[in-house]
């Protein structure tokens, strides 16, 4: 018999519209498996059985009385502990947060209530989100499923292991400057950050207003399309989602990408990359050859100066978020957060204000740049999951501090505001997942997804499950 807990959510929505499997089937399928397997993983730092279990029985009811909404419905999802999720107490991964239970949820979250998705709990990440490795010193650190003794990146930690583990079939993670992309590509699992300004993040911890993204992770391209549909589109808690252009994310799926124009940058984005990660890069981006892709080699006209910018501005907004945490609880905090906030504190605002004016040339420049290619290809993270114990990773050779090098490939998209999402594409030779990078269009997020899609089709990543918890 098939168990419930380890389907993806087009797989699972299928079955519960057919009457195939109950929304009290999947949910105690899923809780039983969480029970089993979490206390070797530390995906969730919270669980609400009683509530999921209820908000099962409502779904089973509801379905029973022809009132269907769609195929989220009664679907178990994860949520990162930064979003609000009404009921449930939100730590954001620190000691320093003490909250009653939520009054209400986060805009993303209510969307997918409302199309039928019910939360099991919160899940585990860098404390306040700051940060790229996932290692959380108050929590306790999500374990990688496929090597425990390695992190699961960051910030998003719990939700790609959660993944990954198949613990849930998707998760809300958010995306500052790779939050979620970096967590996909080191669990090997599917992670997209949408266009800035297409969903809320009205209800979630701030870190950088500039660049805070709330978005899905999932085991395929098809079940991030269908989270996505269910939480995009404005909302006036948020004014950056004013104009928020939506679509249907799954009418590309499935289509031929014959023609398709990908662009791979020549320099900046595989400058100083994991051997393996080229290697599989490099094999899936054939792969969009054999597909009939046009694939070009491309000089992008910027790199680290952006990534720089991007160091600017987060700092100073992060600092500014952070402010009052730091005048009376700085040594509570985990000391790589206070020490990247600190480093905040003395940004001026003239440097600030030239970021940004970088930030406003560098999206126009790349909106330009991109009227040639569909998407772009590259690695998402120049290295594999690191150690929790070290916060290091061998990179050709020498052992580097994972911090630093982690969210260099991912924050480009955060800068220009882009969309972005990362599929698995292989293993190193220790058997640690790698991610593929595609980068899109401004709200053409079906596009995008359907170019990853024809990929994760005509490949087989997707459907590899973590020896230890097969």
């Amino acid at each position: 018999m098939t168990d419930l807990a380890r389907l993806g959510i087009a797989e699972l929505g299928d079955l519960i519209a057919k009457g195939e499997a109950s929304p009290v089937e999947v949910m105690q399928s899923t809780l039983a498996r969480i029970d089993r397997l979490d206390g070797g993983l530390n995906a969730f730092l919270s669980i609400y059985p009683d509530q999921a279990l209820a908000a099962a029985a409502k779904a089973e009811k509801e379905l029973a009385n022809g009132q269907s909404r769609g195929p989220l419905h009664g679907v178990p999802l994860g949520i990162k502990d930064l979003f609000e999720v009404e009921g449930m107490t939100r730590t954001c991964g620190s000691n320093l947060i003490q909250e009653p239970p939520a009054e209400k949820d986060a805009t993303s979250v209510a969307r997918l209530k409302d199309a039928g998705a019910i939360v099991v709990g919160l899940l585990n990440l860098n404390e306040f989100a700051y940060g790229p490795t996932g290692i959380n010193i108050h929590k306790g650190s999500a374990r990688n499923p496929w090597d425990r003794s390695k992190t699961c990146g960051g910030s998003s930690a719990g939700a790609g292991c959660a993944v990954a583990a198949e613990l849930v079939p998707g998760a809300m993670g958010t995306d500052t400057g790779g939050s979620i992309r970096i967590p996909a590509s080191v669990c090997g699992v599917v992670g997209l950050k949408q266009t800035f300004g297409l969903a809320s993040r009205h209800g979630i911890y701030p870190l950088c207003d500039s660049f805070d993204h709330g978005g899905p992770l999932t085991r395929t391209v098809r079940d991030a399309a269908l989270m996505l549909q269910a939480f995009a589109g404005e909302d006036l808690h948020d004014f950056t989602t004013r104009g928020a252009r939506t679509d249907n994310y799954s009418a590309r799926l499935g289509q031929s990408i014959k023609g398709l124009k990908v662009g791979v940058p020549t320099s900046f984005f595989f400058d100083d990359v994991h051997a393996d990660t080229v290697a599989a890069v490099r094999a899936a981006i054939q792969v969009f050859s054999d597909l009939g892709a046009d694939v070009q080699e491309v000089d992008v006209p910027f790199g680290q100066d952006a990534v720089d910018s991007w160091n600017t501005m987060a700092m100073a907004e992060a600092f500014v978020v952070h402010e009052d945490h730091m005048a009376t609880n700085k040594y509570d905090l985990a000391p790589d957060v206070s020490s990247r906030l600190e480093l905040g504190r003395n940004i001026s605002a003239r440097d600030y204000l030239a970021s940004r004016e970088h930030q406003t040339r560098v999206k126009q420049e790349m909106q330009a740049f991109m009227a040639d290619y569909d998407v772009l290809a590259m690695p998402t993270s120049p290295i594999p999951a690191i150690s929790i114990e070290t916060g290091t990773a061998n990179l050709n050779g020498r052992e580097v501090d994972g911090a630093p090098i982690m969210g260099r490939l991912t924050r480009m998209a955060v800068f220009t505001g882009q969309p972005a999402i990362s599929v698995p594409c292989g293993f190193t030779n220790e058997g640690l997942p790698i991610g593929l990078q595609l980068m899109g269009h401004w709200f053409d997020e079906a596009a995008l997804l359907g170019a990853a899609d024809a990929y994760e089709q005509a490949t087989s990543w997707h459907t590899m499950v973590p020896p230890e918890i097969n």
